[in-house]
């Protein structure tokens, strides 16, 4: 059974920084990533890295924030630095099975980032 847990959420101040975690088991992954929903928006891709370390970015979070990933310990990462009060969100973790292509999700860690 698939399980992908996140850590690293909290409240935090304009300018500040916070590191994201999530551990996927049950299975091997292509990509993994994060993705952010914020109240009456849709969710949206924030980054996404593959098993070789090909990452991309969504534009209003790049120079900001940086996704890396251990292949031995299935585990991403989501450094996120100058944070902004428009970053406010759920940040949900996904992981893509390597066979069969399907989506994971994790159950979400709330960032604040106050004015």
């Amino acid at each position: 059974q698939v399980q992908l847990v996140e850590s690293g959420g909290g409240l935090v101040q304009a300018g500040g920084s916070l590191r994201l975690s999530c551990v996927a088991s049950g299975s091997i992954f292509s990509t993994m990533g994060w993705h952010r929903q914020a109240p009456g928006k849709q969710r949206e891709l924030v980054a996404a890295i593959d098993r070789r370390g090909s990452s991309n970015y969504a534009e209003p979070v790049k120079g900001r924030f940086t996704i890396s990933l251990d292949n031995a310990k299935n585990t991403v990462y989501l450094q996120m630095n100058s944070l902004k009060p428009e970053d406010t969100a759920v940040y949900y973790c996904n992981a893509d099975a390597l066979l069969s292509g399907v989506r994971h999700w994790g159950q979400g860690t709330q960032v604040t980032v106050s004015s």
